[in-house]
């Protein structure tokens, strides 16, 4: 890949050298997460999003060079490669550029301009073609035979020859592809008799939007109702316009030659170059949605993987159930099911047993918080709980894709000899106690945080949400001696063959004491070591360093920087004055510099500190269901999932509300995710409730003054009602010139 530096760097608008230094890192099998936390001074600090994004446009740059090169040995193989053909295939740009050159030379099925040809029309085509004074009639005589029988047919024979080198013509190609950019729409229409069944699709029953303008949930909507034979899609610039671009190039003469010339640009816009132009762009627009889609819900499982731990607390897990009962657990600190109960809350004759064992278990194992799946039944447990006054803190812990978590082989393994329901209860627990490393055992699309996650390219989906994943368990931290072996799969370098051994390594000699003990690990071998130790924890361990994200080798760095001031390694862990003493200059060598030296620093004045916030208790209004639900109330709710149309909001009750986009603050934004955030305690106000469709629609900013009238209250300002979240990073949304780009590769000069 390091043949395609000067492009990549150039497209990415990068220094060469990082990009070198990043390729070069990822071909000797470096991991994005250690590259982006342990070679920052040979990258320059880049981060992990543009490490991927240079490992995504090499491959690209390689695609389009493996790609250029089969097609001019295709053409040369032909013999038909010439001076003039090769200089445009060297000029191509993109890979729809090449594929344009090259689709007079590509091989195809039988069309009827090949069948023309047998015929022997290709004389009387280009004769046409020239658009001379001719008689029509008398050039085309000599062209009848027993295939060709009539001068119609001679002429139509010809006109097929002539639309299909319009349609292979790679400068028309290229101007329509600029017309349907600039120009062109979408469009649905309800197919006949297909009303009722599509109901659900009633906006788009006769819709029209710009392709440049269309948001992606519309047009994910569109191709849904499209794939399921309720809705009739379109996309193309008007055919006026459209021919006119193909008449200008083609069209040389007002006479009868012309006017056969303009019957086959027509036929070639309708035959052939718009259902070639309209798949392209709707692959293109698909992929464009899709990405946008997958951005979202990537960074709503990038904000759920990273929510706030409770810790290590003795848990009291409950999985609500009305006729079949609240399944209960009691977990010790590590998770580790301690007990088993059944309690029944809403049978009157049963209560007085469900308090007994509630308080029997709190008191026998000394719990100290309480989780309660929010799913059927969670609010009317939770006002349960909280009436027995047992002075625990209680929450609500998300209950989405628990039940899949619970039949899986996960699972199973986990609890060969407890049952589902157990299974899901000790999963709402360790959620509570550490969201990251029990989500991490759920496929991420069942946890219900994206948008038509099932309508986008799924190889694609997954690839980004195990990157994802792969991100936030390096960015916190695994505890070696109690990680769970699909924890460790994700840690850079391990992988799920090597966690399992490190697990059963775990199990036969006990727990780990220093990471140097990982390279006894069957297969986990000196570059795995280097890749995956710095993000290893072992607490109590033989080094205090090995409990902290400073690599192994900067070791020796940190006990010459505690020689220097007079102190051992564990006296300068976490004491932020004898640190502030250090001169970081003296420490730079070649092998590390001033990026890693400042991390070690960090580090050392706050060893191991987990980037995510502490978990905080969150206190619903005295509502159960939606028919509690009264439009004018202002209540508190939490955010659940965030779209590009808006955001989903838990306020009690058992349907989620929508707070659409234009709802959410009194400024203008076009993604809600630059206000909101997943988990998120704000205040909405109902404005609609369709109890028939269980809808509920809110308002944030209707519960906050508009800025101008706070600017002329005087007094101290209004207290905010919710946190506005950090600033956050993330993929820049793809233009629709991007999307052809990426459907077909893109590789600027």
């Amino acid at each position: 890949m390091i043949e395609y530096v000067k492009s990549v760097a150039a497209q990415l608008k990068l220094r060469p050298q990082d990009v070198s230094a990043v390729l070069e890192l990822l071909g000797e099998g470096a991991t994005i997460p250690f590259i982006a936390r342990y070679r920052k001074d040979k990258t320059g600090a880049l981060d992990e999003v543009q490490i991927q994004s240079i490992q995504d446009e090499a491959n690209l740059q390689k695609e389009f060079a493996d790609r250029k090169t089969f097609i001019e040995k295709t053409i040369n193989e032909q013999g038909k490669m010439t001076d003039a053909l090769q200089a445009k295939i060297n000029a191509a740009t993109t890979i729809a550029e090449l594929e344009d050159l090259y689709l007079p030379y590509k091989p195809k099925r039988k069309t009827k301009a090949q069948t023309a040809r047998e015929h022997g029309l290709e004389p009387l085509a280009l004769l046409i073609l020239d658009q001379g004074n001719i008689d029509l009639a008398k050039v085309a005589a000599p062209y009848l035979n027993e295939h060709v029988k009539t001068i119609d047919e001679a002429l139509q024979g010809s006109r097929d020859i002539i639309a299909e080198l319009v349609n292979e013509n790679a400068e028309l190609r290229s101007g329509m592809r600029r017309l349907f950019e600039k120009t062109a729409t979408v469009q649905a229409t309800v197919l006949p008799e297909k009303e009722q069944e599509g109901i659900k699709y009633k906006d788009y029953f006769n819709f029209t939007e710009p392709i440049s303008k269309i948001p992606s949930h519309r047009l994910l909507a569109i191709m849904r109702g499209f794939m399921e034979g309720v809705l009739r899609m379109a996309i193309s610039p008007t055919e006026e316009e459209a021919l006119a671009l193909a008449e200008r190039a083609f069209v040389k003469s007002n006479n009868e030659a012309g006017e056969q010339v303009k019957k086959a640009v027509k036929e070639s816009w309708r035959r052939l170059l718009l259902p070639s132009l309209e798949s392209e762009f709707r692959m293109a627009l698909k992929l464009k949605a899709d990405e946008e889609a997958i951005n979202v819900f990537s960074e709503n499982l990038r904000q759920l993987l990273l929510s706030s731990p409770l810790g290590s607390k003795r848990i009291l897990a409950l999985d609500p159930g009305y006729r079949t009962g609240c399944k209960t657990v009691c977990l010790d600190e590590q998770g580790a099911l301690l007990k088993t109960s059944l309690i029944y809350i809403h049978e009157p004759n049963r209560l007085f047993d469900a308090e007994r064992t509630i308080r029997g278990l709190v008191e026998t194992y000394n719990l100290q918080s309480v989780a309660i799946g929010d799913g059927t039944a969670g609010r009317e447990t939770e006002q349960f709980i909280k009436k027995m006054n047992l002075g625990l803190p209680v929450f609500m812990v998300n209950e989405d894709g628990a039940s899949i978590y619970s039949a899986s082989a996960i699972a199973r393994e986990e609890f060969p000899d407890e049952d589902i329901t157990v299974r899901g209860a000790v999963s709402i627990g360790r959620r509570l106690m550490d969201p990251l490393a029990e989500l991490v055992k759920i496929d991420p699309k069942s946890i219900g945080v994206g948008q038509y996650q099932h309508d986008v390219n799924q190889v694609r989906l997954k690839d980004k949400l195990d990157q994802t994943v792969i991100s936030c368990v390096n960015t916190v931290g695994v505890n070696l001696n109690t990680a769970s072996k699909h924890l460790l799969s994700y840690v850079s370098g391990i992988g799920p063959s090597i966690a399992e051994n490190i697990i059963t390594y775990r199990n036969e000699t006990g727990r780990f004491t220093s990471r140097k003990q990982l390279l006894k690990v069957p297969r986990l071998g000196t570059k795995a070591f280097e890749q995956c130790a710095g993000f290893l924890r072992i607490k109590d361990g033989e080094n205090p360093l090995d409990a902290s994200a400073v690599h192994p080798e900067a070791y020796t760095v940190v006990a010459g920087m505690a020689a220097d001031i007079g102190a051992d390694i564990q006296s300068l862990i976490g004491n932020g004055e004898l640190v502030n003493k250090l001169d970081l200059k003296k420490y730079i060598t070649p092998a590390i510099g001033e990026h890693t030296l400042r991390d070690i620093i960090n580090e050392l004045k706050k060893p191991g500190l987990d980037p995510r916030s502490e978990v905080q208790q969150f206190e619903f209004a005295g509502i159960y269901s939606i028919e509690d639900v009264i439009p004018g109330m202002i209540v508190p709710g939490m955010v659940t999932n965030i779209t590009r149309f808006g955001a989903f909001v838990d306020i009690g009750v058992k349907q989620d509300g929508l707070v659409h986009v234009s709802e959410i603050t009194h400024r203008y934004i076009t993604d809600p995710g630059e206000v909101l955030k997943l988990n998120q305690k704000v205040m909405v106000k109902v404005t609609e409730v369709d109890i028939p469709r269980k809808r509920i629609a809110l308002s944030i900013k209707q519960t906050e003054e508009p800025p101008a009238a706070r600017k002329q209250q005087p007094g101290p300002p209004k207290p905010k009602q919710f946190n506005k979240p950090a600033p956050k990073e993330e993929a820049k949304p793809l233009s629709m010139n991007e999307a052809l780009n990426l459907l077909k590769g893109k590789f600027g000069k």
